[in-house]
């Protein structure tokens, strides 16, 4: 095994991707949607301790996995009339109108969103039509959202983008103090949402997911564990990405 980068090894039937990393900790993961396994541990620790700390987590990697093989997954997207598209975790029936003008998203009621476009718009464009309809509607959500927990948490992020992620739900730049909110939220109940900005804001905090972190989530957020329990029960999308 090499002494630093990364490497894939196989116990128990188990493939393992190990990184090595300037961390104190081994660090484990089953990633959606396929279950791909992957172990962070500290530069210098030896082959018997990557070996034994996968070996004792054998059964749980495969409750995680055969979770993950279960979950529904949505169909690959047609973008055509009829076909089922999900804003804010409510179910809605997409309906394809032509138009002369220009392109445009809207919500009809609450069972359809119209999509206003040229007869011959390609499928990518009209998805990526809808990708920018999600987008807007999420950075209409943060900046309501932003104000009250910033100040609640005490902390200020300099800049939140929103953007496609295969295997996470968002991410943290600690030293630029930066944000990053998969753009597949919008997708999701509002609540699963907010859970990931705040999850993100105290990562300003506390960088681990350590005792300290999750006291910090229990005084400020005390349901987050049903949030992250509601998100990881949802459909996975029909791209790979997850958190």
């Amino acid at each position: 095994m090499s002494v630093t980068g990364s490497e894939d090894i196989k116990i128990g039937g188990i493939e393992v991707q190990v990184n090595r990393k300037a961390i104190k900790n081994l660090h484990l993961s089953v990633l959606p949607p396929q279950g791909r396994v992957r172990l962070s541990v500290p530069h210098g620790t030896g082959d018997q301790a990557i070996r034994l700390a996968i070996i004792n987590k054998l059964a749980w990697i495969k409750q995680q996995q055969a979770d993950f093989a279960a979950q529904p997954r949505q169909s690959s997207r047609e973008m055509v009339s009829g076909e089922s598209h999900y804003l804010w975790g409510k179910r809605y029936r997409l309906s394809i109108v032509d138009t002369a003008g220009k392109h445009a998203v809207t919500e009809k009621g609450v069972t359809k969103l119209e999509l206003a476009v040229t007869k011959n718009t390609s499928v990518d464009n009209r998805l990526k039509l809808l990708n920018g309809f999600y987008r807007k509607r999420m950075q209409e959500s943060i900046a309501k959202l932003l104000p009250h927990w910033q100040t609640k948490l005490g902390v200020e992020s300099n800049d939140i983008g929103i953007k496609k992620m295969k295997t996470k739900w968002g991410s943290c730049n600690i030293q630029a103090k930066r944000l990053w909110l998969n753009l597949e939220l919008a997708k999701k109940p509002p609540e699963c949402m907010e859970y990931i900005l705040v999850h993100e804001l105290v990562h300003l905090i506390e960088r681990h997911h350590n005792d300290r972190f999750r006291a910090i989530m229990d005084k400020n957020m005390p349901d987050w564990r049903e949030r992250r329990n509601l998100l990881n029960s949802l459909p996975l999308a029909y791209e790979d990405w997850s958190y």
